[in-house]
């Protein structure tokens, strides 16, 4: 569906006319978090322009949503807002093919509507239990604390992303599918590729990149299929659910997800972390005596590692008093959502006490509810208590690297000082 610019926007903000909450030269220096909060003020959508066709959508922009209330209010509403007529990327470039996205709708639990997506996740809910989840705590537990102390035994200057936060999410998937540890940085590298179209510094094709991992898993299913082992890929793959389990290729897309929400977010969530304690020492030292368990929400909160997800409206409606036509799309600004001063006491304290924090980090509630959110949150935990336990004088050494990307708050690289 086509869709046009509204004949009269929202009113002015301090944001100037032309200003691109998608653009990942931005993302790549900043999170707009003051532009956010200028929109917060007038409590109502903020029409973003674009290039028609440049992004890769024939439409001539979409809705910034700011208010929590709102996204909230759109990602329960999966009737009138759709997350598989556009799909829920904000942002592809030129060369993406509307093709591509068709391939996804079908396979992908981030691009479908109820019930196609009930159905799948029901299937792939299987691995996510919170049986499943405590069952990984103890061998998480020794992975996060090797991580940190193979580092602490380098000693010197290094990478926090490459050499701490990436390790534990790679790990951990590795340890719920039973991909041979051995392969972690075929996934690391693959999912880079495949989420840093944006970003020059990542060379590859995100289309292949994305192949690589479907091919790989389409093994590991056929293995799975011809000798069943006691691990999650073969509950996935085995028929108990609706008389079916998942199809090669939606096992294929479904370890795409994990690359995406059980990799890159968990990674990025652990880095920002990271420097929100150097920012704010007095948290780290509460941190290191306490150890509350409010800590891992309070950075999912302030990381907020997808900045945006997007749904299109499926017929006219309004919404915070603007006029919202079919077949517009709506971006809903996470990063945003969890500064609002209208949910949060002193939003931009970094607090790891805070509570009760309904952030929107997993997303905003509804169907597309983050499914491995217990699975961050015990990542998160763990590899905090073994920095503390192990590295507690770890210290910045440089200033962190951002991704540039249109909807993750990405970090390519932070220098520490392992002690």
């Amino acid at each position: 569906m086509t869709a046009t610019a509204p004949e009269t926007a929202a009113p002015e903000t301090a944001v100037p006319a032309g200003f691109d909450f998608s653009s990942p030269d931005l993302m790549a220096e900043r999170v707009p978090l003051a532009e956010f909060a200028a929109l917060r003020r007038t409590a109502r959508p903020w029409w973003n322009p674009q290039p028609r066709g440049a992004t890769g959508f024939d439409d001539d922009g979409f809705w910034v949503v700011s208010k929590h209330a709102h996204i909230k209010e759109i990602s329960r509403d999966h009737e009138l807002f759709s997350a598989a007529r556009n799909g829920s990327v904000i942002r592809f470039n030129e060369r993406f093919a509307p093709e591509e996205l068709d391939v996804q709708r079908e396979n992908l639990l981030l691009h479908m509507d109820p019930p196609t997506h009930a159905k799948l996740r029901r299937i792939v809910s299987r691995g996510f239990t919170p049986r499943v989840i405590n069952g990984l705590h103890d061998a998480l537990r020794d992975r996060a604390e090797r991580i940190v102390a193979d580092a602490r035994r380098r000693g010197g200057t290094g990478d926090f992303v490459t050499e701490i936060a990436a390790e534990l999410p790679l790990q951990a998937i590795a340890e719920l599918m039973g991909v041979p540890q051995e392969d972690r940085g075929r996934l690391f590298s693959w999912s880079n590729q495949m989420l840093g179209y944006d970003d020059p510094e990542y060379e590859g094709d995100p289309a292949c990149a994305a192949a690589e991992i479907i091919g790989y898993s389409m093994e590991l299913a056929e293995q799975r299929r011809g000798c069943p082992a006691h691990d999650i890929v073969t509950k996935l793959v085995e028929a108990d659910v609706d008389g079916r389990g998942l199809t090669d290729d939606e096992f294929g897309y479904f370890m795409i997800l994990l690359a995406v929400a059980g990799n890159e977010t968990t990674r990025n969530a652990i880095t920002h972390g990271m420097i929100a304690f150097f920012d704010h020492p007095e948290q780290w030292e509460l941190y290191r005596a306490e150890r509350p368990e409010t800590a891992a929400d309070e950075i999912v909160r302030w990381a907020t590692p997808v900045t945006a997800f997007q749904r299109t409206a499926v017929r006219d409606t309004e919404l915070g008093g603007v006029e919202i036509k079919a077949g517009q799309r709506l971006a809903m600004y996470y990063s945003s959502a969890n500064f609002d001063e209208d949910v949060f006491d002193a939003p931009a304290a970094f607090d790891v006490r805070r509570s009760p924090n309904p952030h929107l980090g997993f997303g905003g509630t509804g169907a597309h509810y983050c499914i491995g959110a217990n699975l961050a949150r015990l990542e998160i935990g763990l590899i905090f208590d073994a920095i503390a336990d192990r590295m507690p004088d770890i210290a910045r050494a440089g200033e962190p690297r951002r991704l540039r990307s249109a909807w993750l708050n990405g970090i390519k690289e932070l220098p520490v000082r392992f002690r």
